[in-house]
């Protein structure tokens, strides 16, 4: 899938940046394994720390007090803030809870915020996902991909 992204986004002309939290670039990793995908994708953040999405990615802290880390609102600030901080047509984030702890009754475990930001708008998508730390790491990676996928699908080159 990422070499189906690499070609839909160097026919379109586009770029791509990343900002990941629960996923410590796993997204990345896979957006980079395709050979030439130096002439679209730009840089990514790995934003574990809320100090990191406010200085590095522009969340705010009003955004972070209301609705936390792991929050569509977050998500879609991450997936603005890196596409701002690289210049890039799209950006795209994540942000979750990946286990085995952290979560709790009303944000557990599994629980994920993916966001892309473009030049005619943002989409956000909620999931919940079951399993390992590892298994749940790899279902947000393929949902993310998925997603970035439908979002070029929709997109309409300059």
């Amino acid at each position: 899938m990422e070499y189906e992204i690499g070609n839909m986004l160097k026919e379109k002309g586009f770029n791509i940046s990343c900002a990941e939290s629960c996923t410590g670039g796993l997204l990345t990793s896979r957006l980079t394994d395709a050979a030439g995908c130096s002439e679209y994708f730009k840089g990514s953040i790995v934003a574990y720390s809320n100090d990191i999405k406010k200085s590095m990615l522009g969340v705010k802290d009003e955004t972070l007090n209301l609705f936390g880390a792991v929050s569509e609102q977050t998500a879609l600030a991450m997936a603005i803030g890196v596409r701002e901080v690289f210049g890039t047509t799209i950006g795209v984030s994540i942000t979750g809870i990946a286990g085995p702890g952290g979560g709790t009754e009303e944000k557990p475990v599994g629980l994920v915020y993916v966001a892309v930001s473009g030049p005619t708008g943002d989409t956000i998508k909620k999931f919940n996902f079951n399993g390992n730390r590892s298994e749940i790491k790899q279902k947000v990676v393929e949902a993310a991909l998925v997603l970035i996928q439908v979002y070029l699908t929709l997109e309409k080159s300059f």
